[in-house]
C-alpha cells in the first residue's frame, strides 16, 4: 500500500511556509505556476485584511521535482513570507539574551476563541506569540500548496475538486444545485465572485454584510461547500475505522482553523427525516447487452459505509467568525493576572472565501491519499495501470 503523508511547517511571520509530501509517485507533471494559481485564490476574497496587501504568495520546489516532473522522492514546496523582513528581530531563531529580556512584541493577553490560552498552557509558554504564530491561518498556505499537488494527481484519474461559499453571516445563497450533477453549479461565477459565491445577488449582499461588520469592529463566519466528482466507487473501507473515507474527509476539513461544523451533503437535515427520504434507491440500467447499477439521487453525498459510491462527494463546513476583533472582548493578562482587553492582531473581517480554497486542498489531500492507498504505484504509469484495471474489473458496479 502506498501511503501519502503530508506535513506543513512555518510560522505566520517566520521566513516561509513549507509543505512536504511523501508518497507522490514519480512522473507526475507539475509546475510551480499551477500551485501559484491556488495560492492566489486563497489570498483573494472580500473582507481580507492588510496582510494580503503585503504578501504575493509564490512557491518554489526545493526537493522532489526535476524538469517539471516528480521524482518519487518527497516533494518539498516552499512559499516565502515577504512580511518576515519586518519581523526579523521578533522572529529570529537566535537566543534573545537573559530570560528576563522581554521583546516589545511579547503577547500576554489571549484572544477569546483563539488557540492562545490553551496553547500557552499546553506548551508552558509565557509569550503567547509562540502560540499564535503557528495557530494563525497563515499556516494554511502550506496546505493549499500540498493540496494543489494532489489536485494534479487526481486530475490524472479524472477527479475534480471545487468549492463555493454558500453563506456569510446571515446571508445565504440560493440552494438550487443538483447533488448528482456538479455542472448544476456555475463554477466560473463562483470564481469571479469577490466572496466565492455563484449566486450574484447573495454575493452582493455578503459584501454589504462584511462592510457592516468591519464598521462595527466585528467579524463574520459562514459556510463553504466542497465538491469532489469523478471518483470511482470503492475508495476507503469499512473493515477498519481509520479506513472510513467519510471520517477522514470530515476530520480533514474540520482541522481547518475556525471550522466548527462539518457535514456530508445535508447530513444534519437528514437526521430529522424518515429513512425512505434519506437513502438512495438502487436502479438497474440496461443498454443493449450491458447492465449496470446506479442511483438517481445522491442524498448520501457520495459515500456509503465509509466508501465512495461513484456519485459526487459533497462536504459542507461551518466556519466561526474570526476571533481577532478590532473591538476586543474582555480577557486576562496571564503575566500579571489582571483583567485586560484581548490582544489585537492584524486580521481579516472574514476568511470564508479563503476557507473554500483550503477546503478544496484538504479534500484533495484525502482523496489523493485514498487513490494511492488503493492503487499504489511508484510511478504515475503504474498507478494509472492499476486504476484502469480496477475500473474495468468492476464494470458497471457503481
Amino acid at each position: 500500500m502506498t501511503e501519502l503523508r503530508v506535513i506543513t511547517a512555518g510560522e505566520s511571520h517566520g521566513p516561509a511556509e513549507v509543505c512536504v509530501l511523501e508518497g507522490i509517485p514519480a512522473g507526475l507533471v507539475i509546475r510551480a505556476a499551477d500551485i501559484d494559481l491556488d495560492l492566489a485564490r486563497r489570498q483573494r476574497g472580500y473582507g481580507r485584511g492588510g496582510r494580503m496587501s503585503i504578501e504575493t504568495d509564490r512557491c518554489r520546489f526545493v526537493a522532489g521535482v526535476r524538469r517539471g516532473r516528480t521524482l518519487g522522492s518527497p516533494v518539498c514546496v516552499l512559499v516565502e513570507n515577504l512580511d518576515y523582513t519586518n519581523w526579523l528581530d521578533v522572529m529570529s531563531p537566535e537566543p534573545a539574551g537573559a530570560p528576563s529580556d522581554r521583546l516589545p512584541s511579547t503577547v500576554t493577553v489571549p484572544r477569546p476563541g483563539h488557540a492562545d490560552l490553551s496553547g500557552a498552557a499546553k506548551y508552558g509558554h509565557i509569550d503567547i506569540r509562540d502560540v499564535l504564530e503557528r495557530a494563525s491561518a497563515r499556516e494554511t498556505v502550506g496546505r493549499v500548496a500540498g493540496g494543489s499537488v494532489c489536485k494534479r494527481l487526481l486530475a490524472e484519474v479524472g477527479v475534480h475538486v471545487r468549492a463555493r461559499v454558500v453563506r456569510i453571516g446571515s446571508v445565504t445563497a440560493a440552494a438550487d444545485a443538483d447533488p448528482t450533477d456538479p455542472r448544476s453549479i456555475d463554477w466560473d461565477a463562483a470564481e469571479a465572485s469577490a466572496v466565492g459565491c455563484d449566486d450574484a445577488a447573495a454575493s452582493a449582499a455578503m459584501c454589504a454584510a462584511i462592510d457592516r461588520a468591519r464598521d462595527a469592529g466585528e467579524s463574520l463566519g459562514g459556510i463553504i461547500e466542497i465538491w469532489c466528482w469523478g471518483a470511482c466507487p470503492g475508495l476507503g473501507g469499512y473493515a477498519r475505522m481509520d479506513e472510513r473515507l467519510d471520517g477522514r474527509l470530515l476530520g480533514a476539513v474540520a482541522s481547518i482553523p475556525a471550522i466548527k461544523a462539518v457535514e456530508l451533503g445535508e447530513g444534519f437535515a437528514n437526521a430529522g427525516k424518515l429513512g425512505s427520504e434519506v437513502h438512495d434507491a438502487l436502479v438497474l440500467r440496461r443498454e443493449d447487452e450491458a447492465r449496470w447499477i446506479t442511483r438517481e439521487t445522491n442524498r448520501a453525498a457520495g459515500l456509503e459505509g465509509g466508501m465512495t459510491t461513484g456519485m459526487p462527494i459533497v462536504v459542507r463546513a461551518g466556519m466561526k467568525p474570526i476571533p481577532t476583533l478590532t473591538t476586543p472582548l474582555p480577557s486576562v493578562d496571564i503575566a500579571r493576572m489582571e483583567e485586560a482587553p484581548a490582544h489585537v492582531e492584524r486580521s481579516d473581517v472574514t476568511a470564508v472565501p479563503a476557507a473554500r480554497v483550503v477546503g478544496e486542498a484538504m479534500v484533495a489531500i484525502v482523496m489523493a491519499g485514498a487513490y494511492l492507498a488503493k492503487f499504489g504505484g511508484d510511478s504515475m504509469p503504474e498507478t494509472q495501470r492499476n486504476f484502469e484495471g480496477y475500473v474495468q474489473s468492476i464494470g458497471g458496479a457503481a
